[in-house]
């Protein structure tokens, strides 16, 4: 079975992608890193229930522990109007980067099921990541499709 690397910002994010991937035969791994959620409460109360979830579903989770909102804050404080494509960046590259290092053979991102998210330019940094890292994203339009249709039933 195939494993993806899938960038996890929430459990209930995670549920159609999870399910979509596994209705193809892909099993994802689940991949916590969120340096830009805040207030540290929110963090917390996200990465523990994604932490109490994975297991009653049998998903591996990873969690790279890194509370790095003063990074993320100096980073976008002199440009806060394009602040999601830095964070896009962040979460996206060092997701390709790590799916790289460990061999997995895709990676994706549960972001792209929100419908409050920049679907077009987080396919575009995906992709660019995805090629810095030698990790291509190689279901992106596919999940792109799905995820995008998932997310029109919460809006």
């Amino acid at each position: 079975m195939e494993k993806t690397l899938m960038h996890t910002c929430c459990a209930p994010c995670s549920v159609a992608c999870i399910h979509q991937l596994r209705s193809e035969g892909i099993e994802p791994v689940s991949y916590w890193f969120n340096p830009n959620i805040h207030p540290y409460q929110e963090y917390k109360a996200r990465r523990d229930t994604l932490m109490a979830y994975a297991p009653t579903i049998n998903m591996e989770l990873i969690v790279q522990e890194d509370y790095g909102l003063r990074d993320f804050c100096r980073a976008v404080a002199e440009d806060i109007d394009h602040r999601c494509g830095h964070c896009y960046t962040v979460r996206l590259e060092q997701t390709a980067r790590f799916a790289a290092e460990h061999g997995f053979d895709s990676f994706t991102s549960t972001l792209f099921v929100s419908p409050y998210q920049q679907h077009e330019r987080m396919a575009e940094i995906a992709r660019e990541m995805g090629v810095s890292h030698s990790c291509i994203c190689k279901r992106l339009h596919r999940m792109l499709t799905h995820f995008r249709a998932h997310a029109q039933l919460f809006v």
